[in-house]
């Protein structure tokens, strides 16, 4: 959905796991729900962040694809924000 989609640059290590390192350019589509595992552009509390989302036991949880990071549990106190569902991860050539 081209007027629902843009680009976003990552910066940081929490997802290298998942193949998106720092620098990469991520394609992030407004149009799509996420769904269990999804990766996603979120903002908690006026922070930026890319991560899995994981339902379990009806609580959600945002989660880090690099074990040197701890998943997120969102709450209801949080200020959190779903901006869109990473589609594509465009690596710079080596």
């Amino acid at each position: 959905n081209p007027s629902a989609t843009f680009c976003v640059k990552a910066i940081g290590e929490s997802m290298k796991d998942a193949g998106i390192k720092s620098g990469d350019i991520m394609i992030v589509d407004k149009s799509l729900d996420p769904k269990n595992r999804s990766i996603v552009l979120a903002v908690i509390n006026g922070e930026f962040t890319v991560k899995r989302v994981n339902m379990s036991d009806n609580r959600l949880y945002l989660m880090p694809e690099n074990s040197s990071f701890s998943p997120i549990r969102i709450t209801e106190e949080m200020d959190f924000q779903v901006w869109g569902v990473v589609t594509y991860i465009i690596h710079k050539a080596a």
